[in-house]
Order: structure tokens, then C-alpha cells, then sequence
């Protein structure tokens, strides 16, 4: 053995070195020859050759008294002496070959940071030749349902002269500590350097899309409206009743500054704003995409989107109800989704109004005044138009009691003009 590449080795040496202990109290016995390194631990390299790495000065020593040290050529390095502290090499002695490397730090070490769109970019400075690793401390933006955190990030890498983290989205340190694990093994404190990223020089942006739609019931309540928003979570491509006001909100991180939004029904643009956040009321049926775009004056656009349906009209009127206090089918009410005018009337068996309303979400009770309405058969005239009927749509026939039934023209979407019996039967 003439000669050692020192940086070859120790790159060679260093996916192997955490499994090797360092020999008791600092002072390493080279095999069985009688030569001790103190203050460094050791390493088995090829057969006898042992590889040294000092974390302080290098030196070494005899425990059999005055020796001859030779360089790995086979020159003099030293004779007759009990220890020496060389320099960085190979050496042999008493029959021995061995290479020595002291660990140095990078004590100017330091770096700037270059934020991009795509990506955060550190410039390193103060590295020496030798092969290194580093680990990046950070904190990444994470979206968790509500809001924008932080979430503790690390990065394991080699340290170069540039090193490329994935794009920030808010203001953050990094901490760029290098050579950990040889750090730890012969015994030295953490060597870190510490940048800050500031909120005013962030640029990556990112958003998501979220919305809130005003409700109407509780969830649990019986109602006789279907497909109705029972709470405030908008849910994306159900099929909702109409008319259906929504709030949209963009939740941008810290870098937004410009906000597109647009909403499409089917493939026409009907809606083009510039707010952060945007509220809209959804009245006819269809599909509609509702589309939000950030970015700033640095990055290119993101953007998200969601679909929110409304469906068709409907209305059905029973036949029967029960308003006995049970809970069940206590009132005449109409089964409907998008409906935006309603009237109802109720007539007894002598052709006399004796109850009516204009909300299709209420009913009527059995009750006439503050007494209860006697069993048996009553007439209603219903008039109502859906979400999805023409605005200047128009009604046949004039409301009264008429017992010939009224029924709409099928071929009129959402003009709905009903009539019919309705038996109340108290029971128990």
C-alpha cells in the first residue's frame, strides 16, 4: 500500500462507519502492533490497513517506547520517536500500514436563498473539497381542512455549492446542518447555519378552493324539500334544490396578490370576478364549474375549480294526512326541490277558504283559526313555479274553488297549477 485518495477513502468508509464503536476512552489500539491514536476513533479498511479520523489534532503514539515511522513510500518520516502528530496521509510502523485524516469543519460556511415559483433555491458558500451531507430544517405550508399550518419538513442531501428544496409558500426558517452522522459519531456538537426566509420575498403561490352554502333546516329536521344544503359544507357535484346561495373562498397562501374567478354553466362563462372570496346564488337547474385562479407578480397562475348542480323542479301533493300529534305526516305538506314562487289554498266541502300559505317548506296543520278542522275531504289549488321556469311564464287559469281538477301543461317546464282532494284523518 504506496498511497490513499483521503477523500475517496473516506467517502468509501462513511456508509459503514456508524457500525463501528469508537475503542474506550478516546485512545484507539491499532490491531495487535503496538502503535494508539488518541482522541480519534478507528476503522478496519483492507485486511491490516486502518484508516484514522481525528476529530482534534492528530497523534499518535508508541507503547513499546521509541519506534521508526515511515511514510507509506517507504522514506523516514521520524526515528526513534515514542509519538508523533503528522499530517494528513499514510504511514507505515512496526510492520503496520495506516492512513490518518483529521475532520475538519466548515467554519464559514453559509448560504443565501433564491425563492422561485417552481422551487427555493440556497447558494452555498465556504465548502471545501471534501464530499459532505447536510440535513434542511424548514417548515412547509400544509392545508389541513380549515387552514393553512406549518408543518415541519427535513431534506437529506449532499452539500453543494446549490441546493434545490421544493417551492415555499410562507415566511420560514432554514437550517442547513451538515455532516450529522460523522458529527455524531466522534463526539462534536451539531454544526448548523441558519437563514430566514421573509414573508415579502415569498413568491411560489398555492390556493384551495373551499365553500360554504347557506342552509336551509338542520340536519336531522324533517323537511319536505329535497336535495336541500342541511349544512353549511358544500359537497362538489351534488345535485342540490335551487335557489342555492354559496360562498366561495380561495384560502390563498401568503404570496397571492391577484384573484380570477369564473363561473361557467355548461360551457358559457355567465360570471367573471376579482375578489378574494366570491358569493353567488345558483337559480336555474344545471351544471355550472366554479373556477378560482391566484398568483402574483412573480409566478405563474394556480388555480383550482368545482362543480356545483342544481337540479329540475319537482312537485308532488299527497293525498292524506294525519295531524294526530304523533309525529308522523302531522301536516299537509307538498314534496318539492326548486321551487321559487309557491301559493297554496284549502277550501272545505261548501267551496270556503280556510287556510292558505306561500312557503313550500310549510304546510298545514288540521287547523282552522284555533280550533282543530273537522275529518274529512278538503280541496286545494296549488300554483307554483320552479328554478327552471321561463320568467315571464304565466298561469291558465285563475285561483278559486273550482272542483274541476287543474293540472299544468306538461309541455311548460317548472309552472306547476294543481288541485285536488286531501282527506284529513286524525286517528291515533
Amino acid at each position: 500500500m504506496t498511497s490513499y485518495d483521503m477523500t475517496k477513502k473516506t467517502l468509501l468508509i462513511l456508509s459503514t462507519f456508524l457500525t463501528l464503536p469508537f475503542l474506550g476512552g478516546g485512545v484507539g489500539l491499532l490491531h495487535a502492533s503496538p502503535i494508539e491514536c488518541v482522541g480519534t476513533a478507528t476503522m478496519e479498511i483492507e485486511g491490516s490497513d486502518t484508516l484514522f479520523i481525528f476529530k482534534d489534532e492528530i497523534h499518535l503514539r508508541s507503547t513499546v517506547g521509541p519506534i521508526d515511522w515511515y511514510n507509506a513510500d517507504g522514506s523516514v518520516y521520524a526515528t526513534g520517536m515514542n509519538e508523533i502528530f503528522p499530517d494528513e496521509g499514510c504511514y507505515r510502523a512496526t510492520g503496520a500500514t495506516f492512513c490518518v485524516q483529521q475532520y475538519k469543519g466548515l467554519y464559514d460556511l453559509d448560504f443565501s436563498i433564491e425563492p422561485t415559483c417552481e422551487n427555493t433555491i440556497l447558494h452555498v458558500r465556504g465548502l471545501d473539497s471534501r464530499a459532505r451531507t447536510c440535513t434542511l430544517f424548514y417548515n412547509a405550508l400544509a392545508w389541513n381542512t380549515e387552514e393553512w399550518v406549518d408543518s415541519a419538513a427535513t431534506m437529506e442531501t449532499e452539500l453543494t455549492p446549490t441546493i434545490v428544496l421544493p417551492p415555499l409558500h410562507g415566511a420560514t426558517s432554514i437550517k442547513l446542518c451538515y455532516d450529522p452522522e460523522i458529527r455524531d459519531e466522534l463526539g462534536l456538537d451539531s454544526a448548523c447555519v441558519e437563514q430566514f426566509l421573509e414573508e415579502n420575498y415569498v413568491q411560489a403561490v398555492k390556493m384551495e378552493l373551499t365553500s360554504l352554502a347557506t342552509a336551509r333546516g338542520t340536519e336531522g329536521e324533517k323537511s319536505n324539500e329535497r336535495n336541500r344544503p342541511t349544512s353549511q359544507t358544500l359537497i362538489a357535484s351534488s345535485d342540490y334544490s335551487g335557489p342555492l346561495e354559496v360562498a366561495f373562498y380561495s384560502n390563498p397562501t401568503p404570496g397571492a396578490k391577484y384573484y380570477r374567478w369564473n363561473i361557467y354553466k355548461s360551457t358559457e362563462r355567465i360570471v367573471t370576478r376579482t375578489d378574494k372570496d366570491i358569493r353567488y346564488t345558483f337559480s336555474e337547474p344545471g351544471s355550472y364549474r366554479v373556477v378560482c385562479a391566484v398568483n402574483n407578480d412573480y409566478c405563474s397562475t394556480d388555480s383550482a375549480e368545482m362543480t356545483v348542480a342544481i337540479s329540475e323542479s319537482y312537485l308532488a301533493v299527497p293525498n292524506v294526512f294525519t295531524p294526530n300529534g304523533d309525529g308522523k305526516n302531522d301536516e299537509f305538506r307538498v314534496a318539492y326541490r326548486s321551487i321559487r314562487e309557491f301559493h297554496c289554498w284549502i277550501y272545505n266541502r261548501w267551496g270556503k277558504l280556510v287556510y292558505e300559505w306561500t312557503d313550500p317548506a310549510r304546510g298545514w296543520d288540521g287547523m282552522i283559526g284555533n280550533r282543530p278542522a273537522a275529518e274529512g275531504a278538503y280541496f286545494y289549488v296549488i300554483r307554483a313555479l320552479g328554478t327552471d321556469a321561463a320568467k315571464n311564464a304565466r298561469f291558465t287559469t285563475k285561483a278559486s274553488y273550482n272542483r274541476k281538477k287543474l293540472n299544468a301543461d306538461a309541455a311548460v317546464t317548472g309552472v306547476y297549477q294543481l288541485s285536488g282532494d286531501i282527506n284529513l284523518i286524525r286517528g291515533k
